[in-house]
């Protein structure tokens, strides 16, 4: 059984440890090196590996002093076609799983892109780590990739099971939900989750995990079909929308300017 641990990291920044039963630990996009090595001083572990999703820094500044940190013994993971500085396994565009210690099944590589050109999330059994693809009721912005490419993205996501738990890398719940109940204010499972949210946050505990049936109900990029957020796009835009990916890109366009 997993056990996955947030280690927060930055302003709003989560690092993902990935731990297994026996002694093995892997950390997601380790940005901040000291943040790593703090917590696993105070847990007592040591370090197995890294799986890095895009080439952002926040993302993988932390490499070198980690695996400096633990006598170059790391296992890192992430993007062959980014510029990211000390992997050790590269993944291609057309690897599609790779083996771990940390459980006997295979794990999933998903290409994501859109952020960045290269993302890839990584599903270890139900929990998916998405990086700055799929946020808690939002999205990553299109740095690099089309909204072609990140709906795309967003779809082979949507695809996986509801029950699936998402991870993505940072704390933007709140903003996210705020412009959520912008473009779909009828929404009632929004309204809900709003409240729930502001909960969790009042009390500085983490809105993630979150699942991704809770994420079909109430995040508008995975709601570019819904005739309520056409409507309000449309109204917002003053212009018609007919099909999702004109939704889906006008949505991105309004949330980077909101």
């Amino acid at each position: 059984m997993l056990k996955v641990t947030p280690i927060p990291a930055f302003n709003d920044n989560y690092i993902w440890l990935v731990s297994d039963n026996q002694s093995h630990h892997f950390v997601v996009d380790p940005g901040d090196a000291d943040a790593v090595i703090a917590h696993l001083k105070q847990q007592q572990i040591a370090l197995t590996g890294i799986l890095i999703t895009h080439h952002h820094f926040d993302h993988t500044g932390g490499i070198e002093k980690l695996q400096k940190h633990f006598n170059q013994a790391l296992l890192v993971y992430g993007p062959d076609n980014e510029n990211i500085t000390g992997l050790t396994h590269p993944i291609s565009s057309k690897i599609k799983q790779i083996e771990l210690p940390l459980t006997r099944k295979p794990v999933e590589i998903l290409h994501l892109p859109g952020h960045t050109l290269g993302h890839i999330a990584y599903q270890i059994e139900s929990h998916l780590f998405c990086g700055d693809t799929l946020f808690n009721a939002g999205c990553g912005r299109l740095f690099e990739g089309t909204p072609e490419q990140m709906l795309a993205s967003l779809n082979r996501i949507a695809a996986l099971d509801d029950n699936t738990l998402l991870y993505p890398a940072h704390e933007y719940t709140l903003a996210n939900l705020k412009f959520a109940l912008t473009v779909e204010p009828d929404n009632q499972n929004l309204h809900k989750y709003h409240q729930d949210a502001l909960q969790l946050r009042a009390q500085n505990r983490p809105t993630l995990p979150t699942m991704l049936g809770q994420q079909k109900a109430i995040n508008p990029f995975l709601r570019s079909d819904s005739p309520s957020i056409w409507q309000h796009t449309a109204s917002h835009f003053q212009q018609p929308i007919q099909d999702g990916q004109t939704c889906f890109t006008l949505l991105r366009q309004w949330k980077d300017n909101f």
